[in-house]
């Protein structure tokens, strides 16, 4: 049985996702303890519950333990059937962060999965949007070998949530590694700002103008698709992602979202600043691409190496996991102000 503490590394939800996602493909029980331990509520929180409890139905696991505050988890699984699967968080938890959890086990399902999640939160606080994981993420990972899309049929914000998406993907167990040595030349910047039922107050556009303003003072100017929502009348809120291509294969991303008492322009600077941290560094990953993608490049069928401006807690903590449940080798180096992350095959 693979036995996990919780409150070791980040002490976060990341190690509870990873866990239960690597545990399924290789098919071993897992018991992990002190979950989210370094949390102000440690314990389950109904995304974290959810996203088991989805795991669980891919897999046909057998799950105790699984309830709301709990610190502890037992999570047997079977082999992985894929097929339509629903979801329901049920409050304004993070959607993104249930897929981040799901997605590895379906590369290795049986048959091509069908996911609806319902009554999540779509954009919200501490987790990446829903169209980073659209834009950023997926894109990587259909490069990698996995096909995957998502289409977002009500957006969701805290408190509220109610939002609701689809995620299709089609297995594959024969993922290719990444090699992303160079930054390059910055060939394109992309966005989507989106606002839901606040059209009247034009903060997609005002989030779009003021992101182009702050990336035109260092030399950059976005396209950004201007998305006035009218899918969700429980719940208003914005985001704004955005993303840039290099002519080496770098894909880095940035993003923000709106809160109440929060100005458009405050969304859209942040943004902005997020993805210039990343340009200007010239990292080929962004931070948070970096920690999402040590699962697929720990099963992939080569070596894999990129570039990370930072060795984040996340980063850090699912290395250590890849190592501990998968015999994962990686070496990580200081390169200049950057981080190689390198797997090694035996």
């Amino acid at each position: 049985m693979l036995e996990i503490d919780g409150s070791l590394k980040s002490g976060s939800g990341t190690i509870l996702r990873l866990s239960v996602a690597l545990a399924g493909i290789v098919n071993q029980p897992l018991h992990i303890v002190n979950i989210r331990e370094k949390r102000p509520q440690p314990g389950l929180r109904p995304q974290h519950l959810e996203a088991v409890l989805t795991a669980a139905k891919l897999c046909n696991a057998e799950v105790k333990g699984a309830t709301l505050s709990s610190r502890e988890l037992w999570f047997t699984p079977n082999e992985i059937e894929g097929g339509e699967i629903h979801a329901e968080i049920g409050t304004a938890g993070s959607i993104p962060m249930l897929l981040l959890t799901i997605l590895p086990l379906c590369a290795f399902a049986k048959k091509p999965v069908r996911l609806r999640v319902t009554k999540g939160g779509t954009d919200v606080r501490n987790a990446p949007t829903i169209n980073y994981l659209k834009h950023v993420l997926l894109p990587m990972l259909n490069r990698m070998g996995l096909e995957a899309s998502l289409t977002i049929e009500k957006y969701g914000y805290y408190p509220k949530g109610m939002g609701e998406i689809t995620l299709m993907v089609q297995p594959n167990i024969s993922l290719n590694p990444i090699r992303l040595k160079e930054f390059g030349k910055v060939t394109e910047l992309l966005g989507v700002s989106v606002c839901t039922f606040l059209a009247d107050r034009r903060v997609a556009e005002r989030q779009a103008k003021t992101a182009n303003e702050i990336l035109k003072i260092r030399g950059y100017e976005a396209g950004v698709q201007v998305v006035n929502d009218m899918s969700n009348p429980l719940q208003k809120g914005s985001s704004l992602v955005l993303w840039a291509k290099t002519d080496t294969g770098v894909l880095l991303g940035g993003d923000a979202i709106g809160e109440l008492g929060k100005p458009s322009e405050v969304v859209g600077r942040e943004a902005a600043e997020n993805l210039l941290r990343e340009v200007e560094s010239e990292a080929t990953v962004d931070v948070h691409l970096a920690d999402m993608l040590v699962p697929y490049v720990t099963l992939a069928q080569g070596e894999s190496v990129y570039l990370s401006r930072e060795m984040t807690d996340h980063l850090d903590t699912n290395i250590w996991l890849a190592q501990k449940i998968l015999g994962a080798k990686f070496t990580v180096t200081k390169v200049g102000n950057l981080h190689r992350i390198e797997t090694k095959k035996p």
